[in-house]
């Protein structure tokens, strides 16, 4: 990964396990990802559950992003996925993604859920070059601060 330090500088970034001293940081990302953000006690207690599986994008000492999965039998539905404003652009969601879905198919997981607002179409794209396909749609699922309502995208892949 030499290259990534000749590209951006710094340490490359690894995927690992989050641990509760990141609770401030998801929080802050998931904020400035996401209408509604998600505060500490939420990722806390996702942290602690046995069947959500929390992963965190490092860089150096800087946590820059994050996927988490909730795993109910060999099924799995990603409930987030999430990386800072300043390094979005560079591939890093993907390569994030990517390791929690193996990470999953490791824990035994053989379809893989996901909702994704239908117009957020860099989200989409991701999701459909890792290939998940339209298995439904949920008219105004999303409502964002003004009220606006938006439509969801059910989305799956088979990880057997």
């Amino acid at each position: 990964m030499a290259w990534w330090s000749r590209w951006f500088g710094g340490a490359p970034p690894v995927v690992e396990p989050a641990t509760l001293r990141d609770l401030r940081r998801l929080a802050q990302l998931h904020a400035a990802s996401f209408h509604r953000g998600w505060g500490e006690g939420e990722f806390e207690q996702m942290l602690r559950e046995q069947n959500t599986l929390l992963h965190r994008l490092r860089q150096g000492s800087d946590v820059i992003g994050f996927a988490v999965s909730r795993i109910a039998a060999d099924e799995a539905e990603i409930l987030s996925i999430a990386v800072a404003p300043s390094h979005r652009g560079r591939g890093l969601s993907r390569d994030l993604f990517l390791t929690h879905l193996g990470h999953l198919a490791g824990r035994g997981v053989r379809t893989v859920f996901l909702e994704v607002e239908e117009n957020n179409h860099p989200a989409r794209k991701l999701y459909e070059r890792a290939g998940f396909t339209v298995a439904g749609r949920r008219e105004r699922y999303y409502k964002e601060a003004g009220g606006v309502e938006l439509n969801a995208l059910v989305m799956r892949r088979d990880l057997s």
